[in-house]
């Protein structure tokens, strides 16, 4: 662990937040979104997931896998053959 920086809790609006020097965010790979966390008397900040990571990875097993067939049959009414223009 590294040397501790002393800052101080300010106001914004309604909330109060600190200040993360840049060296320090650097240091972390914090970028934009965080996660915050109590754990006993400590906040744990840490990048937020990213939504959908590893995505193209699991569709491109299940390709592989033969494992991404639509799970129901495709029902095809009257309506869907007179109303829709393709």
């Amino acid at each position: 662990m590294g040397a501790a920086i002393r800052t101080r809790i300010v106001k914004i609006g309604n909330s109060q937040g600190i200040r993360i020097p840049k060296l320090l965010l650097e240091q972390s790979g914090v970028h934009a979104e965080v996660e915050i966390e109590v754990q006993g008397d400590h906040l744990i900040i840490r990048p937020a997931p990213r939504s959908r990571e590893g995505w193209d990875d699991a569709f491109a097993d299940m390709a592989t896998q033969r494992d991404d067939a639509l799970l129901d049959e495709v029902s095809v009414t009257d309506w869907d053959q007179t109303e829709w223009q393709w």
